[in-house]
């Protein structure tokens, strides 16, 4: 058997990975909220971004922790098309979750089917991300451990379903970000937990590509585009203050000192001035 190392980087990793998921998971609940209150072609692209956030930061979370995981005896490398793999799972599964919540007819069923559905392409991106890992051994799991960490991974996506529907303070937003960040650790450390490695250092040369040649170029690119997505629609306004300012821009202004008149107040100054009396009194 193979002695494991889920921190052998520190508390860097869990850090870094429990910030990505909660990066993901503040964008994704943000951009679920602009599509509940949009319609038509409006509210698909933000679901599809949303999809894409919380996919890519679940993702991210995963292979940011698995630096810090090794196995004594042996290196550790990564089957590029099961990791590409891993990813297209975790957007799509959450993108299917997503549309059944937001289109659904019963609220409840839908947080149900969709948290079910969401959850299970969770577990299975985080199973076939550990199914990408080449070592001179082979990787083996405990059956009690592993169906708790996919009702974990269910439990964390319906909770943060229900939030993304429910929420609307921004505050409260910020928690089930942190708590959605906080669940989806829990759920991939929990499934760590139950991996077990018979080595066999007879295996011939190892297949794939090392962490830094390919995944942590990637985990780079998806982890600058969450942040920076993220400062983006938090800064951009939504529909509501859109309408506002569209609104204040018909309102009268007062005319700047040594400027021209606002065209409302001039189309009001050359109103004759009991042109509103008698217009009332016919």
């Amino acid at each position: 058997m193979g002695t494991l190392n889920h921190l052998s980087l520190g508390w860097l990793t869990p850090a870094l990975s429990y910030l990505m998921a909660c990066a993901g998971a503040a964008l994704g609940l943000r951009c679920t909220l602009r599509g509940l209150v949009a319609s038509g072609p409006v509210r698909r692209n933000w679901l599809i971004t949303a999809a894409a956030a919380i996919g890519s930061g679940i993702w991210t979370m995963h292979f940011v922790a698995m630096f810090g995981f090794t196995v004594d005896g042996t290196e550790l490398r990564y089957n590029v098309p099961l990791t590409v793999l891993s990813l297209v799972v975790a957007v799509l599964v959450t993108g299917l979750g997503l549309t059944v919540v937001c289109y659904g007819k019963h609220r409840g069923l839908s947080l149900l089917s969709g948290g079910v559905t969401t959850g299970l392409g969770v577990a299975a991106m985080h199973y076939l991300g550990m199914a990408a890992v080449r070592m001179h051994g082979a990787l083996h799991y405990d059956a009690g451990t592993v169906a708790l960490s996919v009702m974990v991974a269910v439990g964390a996506a319906t909770a943060a379903l229900w939030a993304a529907v429910t929420i609307r303070n921004v505050y409260a937003a910020a928690a089930a970000a942190l708590a959605m960040g906080l669940a989806v650790s829990c759920m991939h450390y929990t499934g760590m937990a139950a991996v077990h490695v018979r080595l066999d250092p007879t295996r011939s040369t190892l297949g794939g590509a090392s962490p830094m040649e390919f995944v942590f170029p990637l985990a780079v690119g998806l982890g600058s585009f969450l942040f920076l997505a993220s400062a983006f629609v938090a800064l951009s306004p939504t529909d509501q203050e859109r309408a506002g300012y569209r609104e204040a821009g018909r309102l009268p202004v007062e005319e700047p000192p040594g400027g021209a008149a606002h065209p409302v107040a001039e189309r009001r100054e050359s109103t004759p001035a009991g042109a509103g009396r008698h217009d009332r009194a016919a």
